[in-house]
């Protein structure tokens, strides 16, 4: 480490038209390493409303602020940025100069270029895409933002440019994504606009001149994959983006098509996880009647599926083979397969319209992972994010209570980003039961290990 280190240029894919230069395993591990003491000194001076690649934010997070400041009618306009080539463009003079971390380190890691066809390009800027800690750099460089347009448009404050009116200048961005409110248009033109410009600029950054555009909150606007949009009663509704559908839509066409020899239990296990994480995206917004169309809209190619692979069999023949009553639906798709003791199972379709819509909680601005003070903070919105997560299979929700959300093997807790595994602590080919009293929850590394060495496990005595 320190001095002696000297990032190895890795080499690129030849038919990729730019420089993806992923780091070798000994530089990632450096990057991880230099993070631990990086990450928390990012997260302090962040913007407060800044969302992507942070811990214990979302995307669901940046869409709740945009509802919350987007709701009042003073608010009208909209600023929509996105930066040109971010990763690629950022200025390597900007990022020594301001980064607070051995600069030695840095320079090599900016500057150690990337091979094509044995022949080493050089990096005159940016970031390395695929680094561990690019996105701790980017946000860097991009934080502030707020901050100068907070000094420069207080909240509260009113301008005698708006006839005395309050400017509602609020930013709320995700990563090189961001959106920027005012309650006018001439003032996101004349002063924001090139405000921003100057801002980027001194980091070698720019607009897109093309993605970004100034638009009214009536005529909507699409931010990560949702479309905000006030509507003409005054109601602010958020719903999944006409693109975001049509583009979820496609990769479920393309998914059914290719499954020519695949047994409909099999194509279920493809679509299920893609439907349910689309779905969990979007649940947190106006998305009942969206679910529905997408469902209708899978319904469709499922059945035209069936019909390609018996093509001379009529509709009342493979109805009663794929589609079935289940609950208050007639036709919803299943497949048959077997269970580890060989009885035969059924095995259903997720729909979209099944996911419950919830509102989400958004994260306070201020609040940091890393200081003490939003320790129990933090640990509660875990909870509630792990009670969701568990939603529908009561086992889990069981067992993760049952044991107050830690590992039996290194009593640390689990957490969405940690995973879990189920373990039967009486293994089922030893006669153990499915049951809870037979289970406990572990990470992944614990489970395997658990395994490997064959290590006993036991129930965690309530106390």
């Amino acid at each position: 480490m320190g001095g002696g280190s000297r990032p190895i240029p890795n080499a690129r894919c030849a038919q990729v038209q730019f420089a993806l230069i992923v780091p070798t395993m000994k530089d990632r591990a450096q990057q991880a390493l230099h993070l631990l003491a990086l990450g928390p000194v990012v997260e302090t001076t962040a913007d407060k409303n800044s969302y992507g690649f942070r811990q214990q934010r979302s995307c669901a997070d940046a869409i709740e602020q945009c509802f919350k400041v987007l709701r009042s009618a003073n608010t009208q306009w909209i600023l929509e940025g996105d930066i040109k080539s971010c990763f690629d463009k950022i200025s390597h003079d900007w990022l020594l100069a301001h980064v607070p971390m051995d600069r030695v380190i840095l320079q090599k890691w900016l500057k150690s270029g990337y091979m094509e066809k044995h022949v080493l390009h050089e990096s005159m800027d940016g970031t390395p895409q695929g680094g561990i800690i690019s996105p701790a750099l980017a946000n860097c460089a991009l934080d502030g933002l707020e901050r100068l347009l907070r000094e420069k448009y207080p909240a509260g404050k009113r301008l005698k440019s708006l006839g005395g009116e309050k400017p509602c200048v609020n930013l709320v961005r995700y990563a090189d994504d961001f959106v920027i409110t005012s309650k006018s248009k001439e003032l996101l033109e004349g002063e924001i606009k090139p405000l921003v410009e100057h801002f980027l600029q001194e980091r070698g950054l720019e607009l897109s001149p093309t993605k970004t555009v100034i638009t009214h909150v009536e005529h909507g606007f699409d931010f990560l994959g949702q479309n905000v949009r006030r509507y003409p009663n005054g109601k602010l509704l958020i719903k999944p983006s006409k693109k975001n559908v049509k583009t979820f839509l496609d990769g479920i066409r393309r998914t059914i098509k290719a499954a020519h020899g695949v047994s409909a239990a099999d194509l279920i296990d493809q679509l299920n996880p893609k439907i349910r994480g689309w779905a969990n995206y979007h649940r947190h917004v106006v998305s009942k009647h969206t679910f529905g169309h997408v469902d209708c809209n899978i319904f469709s190619s499922l059945w035209q599926w069936a019909r390609r692979r018996h093509p001379n069999k009529s509709s009342r023949w493979f109805k009663p083979k794929y589609f079935d009553r289940r609950g208050n639906r007639d036709w919803s798709f299943f497949g048959e397969t077997c269970d580890d003791e060989g009885r035969p199972n059924k095995v259903w379709l997720y729909y979209a319209k099944s996911t419950p819509i919830k509102r989400h909680v958004k994260v306070k601005g201020e609040a940091n992972p890393y200081d003490p003070t939003y320790e129990t903070y933090f640990e509660e919105r875990e909870g509630a994010h792990m009670l969701e997560t568990f939603r529908g299979v009561r086992t889990l929700r069981y067992l993760w209570y049952e044991q107050r959300g830690l590992c039996t093997q290194c009593n640390t807790k689990i957490t969405r980003i940690t995973g879990w595994r189920l373990h039967y602590c009486i293994p089922r080919v030893m006669g153990g039961s499915t049951g809870a009293t037979n289970c406990v929850l572990l990470h992944p590394e614990c489970h395997d290990r658990v395994h490997r060495q064959r290590v006993p496990v036991s129930k965690p005595r309530l106390l």
